[in-house]
């Protein structure tokens, strides 16, 4: 589709809008569900931590810091309030700036709950930022014009990657697992996997480096060549001094749990996207035909309950892989998730990480407390959170059967304390 340059909409955010509407749209041609009322994507202003960001600089409230790329990431990191701990090196020519990045030069991801932020030394900052609105919404920031930095954001060109089946057909996150050459150019002869907590260890980490120890082997750390062997190593790597200039990033780690929690986020994230698009759309088109009719009980009703299954699914990590005898990563990151969420008096936390078996002691996601999960439609919240506490009550093992009567003792504590939403109202 091609696409246009709008802007300011808002002050120092520059637009890619693609057509929409009348002359624009060739006979035929489809749009994209989420840019269709009421949503309408591409043509709504977003109101996430970056437009906030823009404002703010080209208002004089905020200065940007920094006068190299590093440093200039490092700023961004620190507005948006992403851990440098969360960073993983990902080699494979697999995103937008694929021409600067190698194996000797690889693009660097971090993210928090509610934003994910690329990096390639040389190149531009990518960010996503979640939006209450709009859900996920997608930034170029380079450095340049009168605040130091200037803003794009990309509503058609990351979709092609970032708005498919792999993403649930609605703009959100994917992590994959290629099998890359020694240039970083994906084999994908070989084949690639879409990652989430359910895919095997064995599958995982093509294309990254992954500093840390793994029970199992992986993908990580290796190269492929046509027609060569595909199988997972059982090498651990701590230091990534011989293969990088470490100077040119935050930090030397690419770290096994970090990607892990990564891969697991981002399905949850995709999956509440889909819940709010879908089901918002489904509700938009039932009160066009009859504004009399009450939504929830035809397609938007069914649309909220299937979307409310899949996130408690992944919100309770049903059938999450086994870590087998563990994995072990840099205990930075993990102090610094474990900060970012709430404890009860007693100290407990969904936060804390297990790293045998499975990822975290308590299998209930952090990404309750997310703006993503507060920003479902009210109709897929109630719906989510009912069958939430179904699947932690004592007497229904129906739908989380991975799950033992004192697992789900304390996961009902620490949502009892730490969680505002989950005790039922009336």
């Amino acid at each position: 589709m091609e696409s246009a340059r709008f802007g300011p909409l808002n002050p120092g955010v520059r637009m890619f809008l693609p057509w929409l509407c009348g002359a624009g749209l060739a006979a035929g041609q489809q749009v994209d569900l989420w840019d269709l009322p009421p949503m309408r994507y591409s043509e709504t202003e977003p109101t996430d931590a970056v437009a906030a960001l823009a404002r703010g600089l080209e208002r004089g409230e905020i200065q940007a810091e920094g006068a190299t790329g590093l440093e200039k990431l490092r700023f961004v990191l620190k507005v948006l309030n992403v851990p440098e701990s969360s960073q993983t090196l990902v080699f494979s020519k697999t995103s937008k700036q694929i021409s600067r990045i190698h194996p000797g030069n690889p693009r660097a991801l971090y993210f928090s709950e509610e934003a994910y932020v690329g990096y390639v030394p040389g190149g531009a900052i990518e960010v996503i930022a979640q939006d209450p609105v709009l859900g996920p919404v997608f930034y170029l920031v380079e450095a340049g014009g009168p605040t130091g930095l200037v803003f794009d954001r990309d509503t058609s060109d990351c979709f092609s990657c970032h708005g498919t089946t792999r993403t649930e057909n609605v703009p959100g996150m994917l992590i994959r697992s290629v099998f890359p050459d020694r240039d970083g150019r994906p084999l994908l002869s070989l084949g690639s996997v879409t990652v989430t907590h359910e895919t095997p260890i064995e599958e995982r980490w093509g294309g990254y480096y992954v500093t840390g120890s793994s029970d199992h082997p992986h993908f990580g750390n290796s190269f492929f060549e046509e027609g060569g062997p595909t199988e997972p190593s059982s090498e651990d790597v701590d230091d990534l001094s011989e293969r990088i200039d470490v100077a040119k990033y935050p930090r030397g780690t690419s770290d096994i749990v970090a990607l892990a929690v990564l891969e697991h986020q981002v399905n949850l994230h995709n999956l509440m996207t889909a819940a709010r698009v879908r089901y918002g759309r489904a509700r938009y088109l039932s009160q066009a035909i009859d504004p009399s009719s009450n939504p929830d009980e035809g397609q938007a009703g069914r649309i909220a309950d299937t979307m409310a299954s899949k996130i408690v699914d992944a919100l309770l990590f049903r059938n999450e892989a086994d870590l087998g005898d563990g994995i072990e990563g840099d205990d930075a990151f993990q102090r610094d998730y474990g900060a970012r969420f709430p404890r009860t008096e007693s100290g407990e936390s969904l936060a804390d990480f297990k790293l045998y078996r499975r990822l975290f002691k308590n299998r209930c996601s952090c990404m309750i407390y997310s703006q993503a999960f507060r920003g479902m439609p009210a109709t897929v919240s109630e719906r989510t959170l009912a069958r939430l506490r179904g699947a932690l009550s004592d007497g229904d093992d129906s739908i989380a059967p991975h799950l033992s009567g004192s697992e789900k003792q304390r996961i009902r504590e620490i949502l009892d304390e730490t969680f505002p939403d989950w005790k039922e109202k009336g």
